[in-house]
Parts: C-alpha cells; structure tokens; sequence
C-alpha cells in the first residue's frame, strides 16, 4: 500500500477549502431570497456531509481488504 505524500494531503486540503470559499461565496451573491440561499447552504452542507461519510466508508472498505490479504497471505 502506498502512503499519502505531505503534498498530496496539502493539495486536498486546499482545493477543497478553495472549493468551499467559492460555493459559500457564490451563495451569498446570488441575487435572491434568503430563504433560496437557506435551502441552497443546506443542500451544500448535506453535499459536503455526505462526501465525508462517503470517503470515509471507502477507506474502511480498502483496509479491510487489506487486512484480508494480510491474512489469507499468511494461512
């Protein structure tokens, strides 16, 4: 398996912290109710939410096949 670089976690971190500035920002400058901003940050944060679990439900996937081949390496 391959370890994450120092740069690879930087560069992550950065885009998506690029990548929230700029939905936040153009949330906010839409040009409409606050409730159509309401309902658009909400479906924003569920987006983000759910990208989190899913990343999350991916890495535990990985490792547990790892450690499967670990294993069946050593019967």
């Amino acid at each position: 398996m391959t370890k994450t670089t120092y740069a690879f976690y930087l560069q992550s971190a950065i885009s998506f912290a690029a990548a929230m500035i700029f939905m936040v920002g153009g949330i906010y400058f839409l040009p409409v109710d606050g409730w159509i901003r309401a309902f658009l940050c909400l479906g924003a944060l569920f987006l983000v939410n759910s990208s989190f679990a899913l990343a999350k439900c991916v890495r535990d996937q990985q490792e547990q096949r790892a450690g499967e081949v670990r294993v069946e390496a050593y019967r």
